[in-house]
């Protein structure tokens, strides 16, 4: 049999990769002479003002005496607390996804007339094309869903007759239509990755009409398509909490830049998918559970301090875990004192961690988010707070849901996308100007040396 090329790393290619790291020599120290913001933010973390947007506000400091200092995390959707939105879906049968995308693309928030006809469209453009799934998601199944999710949005290009079109009307209808069609692309690529590289037995479920976004979810998921209201109403939350964080963040930052090109719906959000795939944003939530199973493995009492706090102290050492030296789940790049997303959530996963009988899970959850900020403060010196954000808990009530791993990300995508689409329209709509950010070349420039001249 013949070596596959797209995963065969050959001497060759160690050679040429040894060629690139000679060409590595930009001075660190280059940065601060250049005043360059490496990764877009200044030395104090903050990021590099690009745009104006008014579909959501990330707050964290507040002003005392003329300055900006810590404060309790805040995070705005058009101007309503998310605190807010979400405890107006106290009513177990009432769920917030749909009407907090409405909020987002539309800037209020519908009555029951408008949220009954909104609902409506969604469920209306919850239909694949004809043998999609047969032809596009069970070809080729990906063992990672992210790489599913955004081959199955490229391929829709295909599907759409006015995909190029970005006029608003049509921009809005394409993503209207994603936003109704990310949960079944996520289920059915994981049914298909299940069926097909695990051998585990294949279900398409139809989605259910009068079902949220939530609900579907969970009954495309599982064989038997059951649930619990509490399961259903803590997905809807994890999305409402997941769906917007500003213009800032690298995935909607991604959809902007992208958009500022013209390009077409399909193109700028697999691009966002691309973005929210890596570890250090979407694929965060993962690192934690993986940790918290690795504590589970060398830490006996889950209730003493003492030995948590030894283990916590060995992460940041590098001497546990991934040797990466971090405590996954904690500190935020925008959030200090609190993420207020992880303080909504806990409250929803405590509830479920009784009704899974999981509390012993939860207390040492609550054990490492107590003692994480004091090691860390104690190790490191921090210009700002340190605290759980929301990849903290929400592995923990992905994995009590039984959600497969597989599957957290895209769950994160199913949620960001009517953000992302918030973020396109928006872009389409006030900006008429391609983003082009600025490298300064620090190399040299030499005489070209003919070829038959060089050193052979």
């Amino acid at each position: 049999m013949g070596t596959n090329p797209f995963s065969e790393i050959t001497p060759q290619i160690n050679h040429y990769a040894s060629l690139c790291q000679k060409t590595a020599t930009i001075d660190p120290a280059d940065y601060t002479t250049y005043d360059v913001k490496r990764g877009l933010r200044d030395l104090n973390g903050k990021g590099v003002l690009v745009g104006l947007t008014e579909i959501s506000d990330v707050c964290a400091t507040k002003l005392v005496d003329g300055k900006q200092v810590p404060a309790d995390g805040e995070l705005y959707y058009r101007g309503y607390n998310v605190k807010e939105l979400i405890s107006g879906t106290g009513d177990w049968n009432h769920f917030g996804f749909e009407e907090c995308t409405y909020l987002l693309l539309f800037g209020e928030l519908p009555n029951k007339k408008e949220l009954d006809e909104f609902t409506a469209v969604l469920s209306q453009y919850r239909t694949l094309p004809t043998s999609f799934v047969r032809d596009i998601i069970m070809k080729a199944p990906s063992n990672d869903m992210m790489n599913t999710l955004a081959r199955s949005v490229l391929t829709l290009y295909s599907y759409d007759d006015r995909a190029d079109d970005i006029s608003l009307p049509n921009v809005l209808r394409q993503c209207l239509q994603l936003i109704s069609l990310f949960p079944q692309l996520s289920v059915y690529g994981y049914q298909a990755y299940n069926h097909y590289h695990e051998g585990q037995s294949l279900f398409i479920h139809n989605p259910i009409p009068e079902y949220s976004t939530a609900e579907n979810i969970l009954h495309m998921l599982r064989p038997d398509s059951k649930f619990t209201p509490l399961e259903a109403k803590l997905l809807d939350t994890a999305l409402i909490l997941h769906m917007e964080h500003g213009g800032g963040n690298n995935s909607t930052f991604t959809t902007h830049l992208v958009s500022s090109s013209g390009t077409d719906t399909y193109s700028a959000i697999a691009a966002a998918i691309g973005s929210l795939k890596g570890p250090r944003h979407g694929g965060a939530n993962i690192k934690v559970i993986k940790m918290f199973d690795d504590l589970k493995a060398h830490v006996k009492d889950w209730n003493d301090d003492e030995e948590i706090s030894r283990y916590l102290t060995a992460l940041l050492h590098k001497e546990a875990f991934d040797h990466a030296g971090l405590i996954y789940g904690m500190g935020h790049a925008v959030y200090s004192l609190s993420d207020p997303r992880a303080v909504i959530f806990r409250t929803f996963v405590e509830r479920l961690s009784a009704e899974k009988g999981r509390e012993d899970e939860f207390q040492l959850y609550a054990n490492v988010e107590r003692l994480a900020p004091q090691i860390i403060s104690e190790e490191r010196k921090i210009y700002k707070g340190v605290s759980p954000n929301v990849d903290f808990f929400s592995g923990f009530a992905y994995n009590m849901l039984d959600l497969p791993v597989e599957l957290y990300t895209p769950i994160f995508a199913v949620a960001r996308i009517a953000g992302w689409s918030a973020h396109r329209i928006e872009e389409l709509s006030y900006n008429n100007k391609i983003m082009r950010p600025a490298y300064k070349y620090v190399g040299h420039h030499r005489e070209y040396i003919p070829y038959d001249k060089r050193n052979q």
